[in-house]
């Protein structure tokens, strides 16, 4: 009989996931167990991990974002104990890794061949070139999203957002006491490429989401169908962005403004 986690792994692969892929995958499992009854009497993380795992391959590297918000609060970070806020399969992987990259905002971990390319980030900036995002780019690696609408997931946009230097963002460094994976505590400073609230300025991407459908850039199923799983290469994700932002298309498509 195939495993349930087999099972997974094909609807994965028929949404476009591939042997050897890099993935950065974000990911909520609510609506998995919703429509698939099965999962209540089994370990809905561990069979959703193994399933990407089996859809990549041994070749195949899975990134999970572990961010965590807490230093950007007012609140000291902890690289190996601060949990990631980005759902329990972040968390479930976050607990499987070995290693955290460094920004005490956005941070990742990584499984496969090419894992060790992310081990030593320490990146100053969220979503610069010196962040993962650039490296999940300049290595030919995709965005993979299960079960959520852009609006919660694409932080992607804000990697093209930052290169392009947009106007309705700014930088904001934040200060606090950092716990090392030594154990060892200081202050240290990370910076983010925010949003401006004064302009009135809020993320509202879901939009853009529906236009990179159309560009037939995203494959795969919706996160009210099938696996759940849509799958975008992350270069075509920035080239698809930053022609919006060089065409003066960004409102609307990647934010608002409130009154």
């Amino acid at each position: 009989m195939i495993s349930l986690s087999h099972e997974y792994a094909n609807a994965f692969r028929r949404a476009g996931l591939r042997e050897g892929d890099i993935v950065l995958l974000h990911s909520g499992l609510k609506p998995s167990l919703q429509r698939d009854q099965r999962l209540h009497r089994q370990n809905v993380t561990k069979i959703i991990f193994n399933a990407l795992q089996q859809a990549v391959g041994n070749a195949g590297t899975l990134i999970f974002p572990t961010f965590n918000f807490d230093f950007s609060d007012g609140n000291p970070y902890d690289i190996c104990r601060s949990p990631s806020q980005m759902g329990v399969l972040s968390e479930y992987a976050r607990n499987q890794g070995d290693f955290r990259t460094g920004h005490a905002i956005y941070s990742f971990t990584a499984f496969g061949p090419c894992a060790e390319q992310f081990r030593d980030f320490n990146n100053i900036t969220a979503y610069g070139e010196d962040s993962p995002f650039e490296l999940i780019k300049r290595i030919d690696g995709k965005i993979a999203v299960l079960n959520l609408l852009d609006q919660n997931s694409m932080t992607f946009y804000h990697h093209v957002e930052q290169l392009m230097n947009v106007p309705y963002r700014y930088h904001k460094e934040f200060t606090n006491d950092y716990t090392d994976a030594n154990g060892i505590t200081s202050k240290r400073s990370y910076s983010i490429f925010v949003r401006d609230t004064a302009a009135g300025v809020r993320t509202d991407v879901n939009a853009m989401g529906e236009l990179l459908w159309k560009k037939g850039i995203y494959q795969g199923d919706r996160p009210d169908s099938g696996s759940g799983l849509r799958v975008a290469r992350a270069q075509d994700l920035f080239n698809a962005t930053a022609d919006i932002i060089q065409a003066g298309k960004a409102e609307g498509l990647l934010f608002n403004r409130i009154a």
